[in-house]
């Protein structure tokens, strides 16, 4: 059993305390992060390690960055997003582990609909449509996971309303590129095993703002997803929020999202 997860971890020097608890408790084998907010030189390299896992990281000084950590050998590194020429912010890595290729993707939040951050995001999950063309013509067992920023169906948010008023992280233009995405032939992972169209399923976030009680409250919004191409997908044996991680002192605004596929999806 492989078990792979992704976490914004808004900082991974301020919550490696509660990113050392969780990997003792879930184990994952490949974990995918976001918001390093650091540089390779800051990075709490010996920390991983120490944890037994091999690190490929692309940092930036106290915004973004992204990592890959994994118990396998890290091969094939790809830093950046090849279809997103210059791109300053360190916002994708890529790498074949295990016997799947994973990538650890942060897409840009947009701030609000139709400013220059905004239209950054338009073009970012762009370009990530076409390198994710590329990827799936390979045929591997693929996993692209990480924060997208958007929440892809009225289910993955607390008010509905919302998403009718067109607000960031649901607005239609958001949606629509990540369908977009998605289309070029990726699977949810989580709905593979936890389907929209049962109650029980639904309102099950993995982002909350700190403000408000939003998550005492769970008004939340289910923003970050685990892609799979169909031959990862085919071997998806359960998935889950690991939502508990919110309570913990001084927690990300987000959850850990996991899947595990059984050994021959490698």
């Amino acid at each position: 059993m492989t078990l792979i997860a992704t976490w914004n971890v808004n900082s991974i020097r301020t919550r490696l305390p509660i990113l050392e608890k969780w990997v003792a408790h879930r184990n994952p084998d490949i974990i995918l992060l976001q918001e390093l907010k650091c540089m390779e030189e800051t990075f709490p390299l010996t920390a991983m390690e120490d944890l037994g896992y091999n690190v490929e990281m692309l940092g930036q000084k106290s915004y973004n960055g992204v990592a890959i950590l994994s118990k396998y050998p890290i091969e094939d590194v790809v830093h950046g997003l090849p279809t997103l020429s210059n791109d300053p912010q360190a916002r994708y890595i890529e790498a074949f582990c295990g016997g799947i290729r994973v990538a650890s993707v942060y897409v840009p939040n947009g701030q609000k609909i139709d400013s220059d951050k905004f239209n950054y995001k338009m073009n970012f999950l762009k370009a990530l449509k076409k390198h994710a063309r590329a990827l799936l013509a390979q045929d591997e067992s693929l996993i692209i996971g990480g924060d997208y920023n958007v929440a892809p169906d009225l289910c993955d948010g607390h008010n509905p309303d919302i998403f009718e008023k067109n607000r960031i992280l649901c607005s239609l233009q958001e949606r629509e590129a990540l369908k977009n995405v998605i289309n070029e032939g990726l699977i949810d992972g989580y709905r593979v095993v936890h389907p929209e169209t049962l109650h029980e399923n639904q309102k099950k976030f993995s982002w909350w703002d700190y403000r408000s009680g939003s998550y005492e409250n769970n008004k939340g919004y289910r923003i970050d997803h685990l892609y799979c191409s169909p031959k990862a997908a085919d071997f998806i044996q359960n998935s889950g929020i690991d939502i508990e991680t919110r309570l913990q002192e001084r927690p990300s605004d987000h959850a850990p999202v996991w899947l595990s596929l059984t050994p021959t999806a490698n």
